[in-house]
């Protein structure tokens, strides 16, 4: 059996994918990064491949992304995010045109062609409150942890502004809110509301289309989805489960396969 994989070392989680021939996922894991990207790579591959019921040995294709690409010695080849975000995110949903794509560091949109290559792209990784970290720092100022984000947020009745211009004085802000009475519930909501205004500035940046597919950890919140849904229209996608945070994965064992099948024909 011929397997390809895909690695995305990324700056919060790094994800691994095994696709079968019939580019089915038969294995996959998550687990935090760290400050060790090799190692983490490592142990993500290991327990995909546990998953999958193979070993390195089967897999005749690792592609690896994401920030720590290069940090993966045993990848055959190495790609960008966006490059494995467009081919995950077009694989899933053959019209998107348009990926956002949330993580915990950056907020990346980028433009794809009907060959689900990328057309335009911008970044936002100047400043956390582009990013899930302002979501992050928001819970933590009102004593809630990242997984409680989600229950929190869906319980809001309506959303408090929050200006988000800098994440280091979402403090201030939120303290200020809260002394006002405001719900923690509706300051969160608020939170989301500001990001998602950033994120489609961003997108309209790469002068957006639909479809849009949404990715990365931050889509899990579903309110996070609703308010996309309100600010751009059109159709809107989202992976199922938690595979919104393996779709640049999955992009690179997809590009993996490809490969795999191209030398399969040049030795044939």
């Amino acid at each position: 059996m011929s397997l390809s994989a895909g690695v995305d070392v990324g700056s919060t989680y790094t994800k691994a994918i095994v696709l079968d021939e019939a580019r089915t996922i038969v294995g996959r894991a998550v687990l935090p990064t760290g400050f060790k990207l090799t190692q983490a790579a490592e142990q993500a591959l290991t327990q995909a491949f546990a998953e999958a019921g193979c070993a390195r040995e089967s897999v005749g294709y690792l592609i690896a992304t994401g920030f720590g690409r290069h940090q993966v010695p045993t990848a055959d080849a190495h790609v960008t995010d966006l490059t494995a975000s467009a081919r995950g995110a077009a694989f899933l949903f053959p019209g998107t045109r348009t990926v956002l794509d949330v993580g915990g560091q950056t907020m990346k949109a980028s433009r794809v062609g009907e060959d689900a290559k990328v057309r335009s792209f911008r970044l936002n990784d100047k400043c956390a409150a582009g990013t899930g970290a302002f979501l992050e720092k928001t819970a933590r100022y009102m004593g809630y942890t990242t997984s409680e984000i989600g229950p929190l947020v869906a319980t809001s009745k309506h959303a408090v502004p929050i200006s988000g211009v800098c994440a280091v004085f979402a403090e201030s802000e939120v303290i200020n809110q809260l002394s006002e009475g405001a719900a923690p519930a509706d300051i969160m909501h608020g939170a989301i509301a500001s990001l998602v205004g950033r994120s489609v500035q961003l997108m309209k940046r790469v002068q957006m289309e639909p479809e849009f597919t949404l990715i990365g950890g931050i889509m899990r919140f579903t309110r996070m989805v609703d308010v996309v849904r309100q600010e751009v229209g059109g159709q809107v996608n989202v992976p199922p489960d938690d595979l919104v945070q393996f779709v640049p994965a999955l992009g690179a064992a997809i590009l993996g396969r490809r490969r795999l099948a191209k030398l399969t024909e040049t030795t044939a």
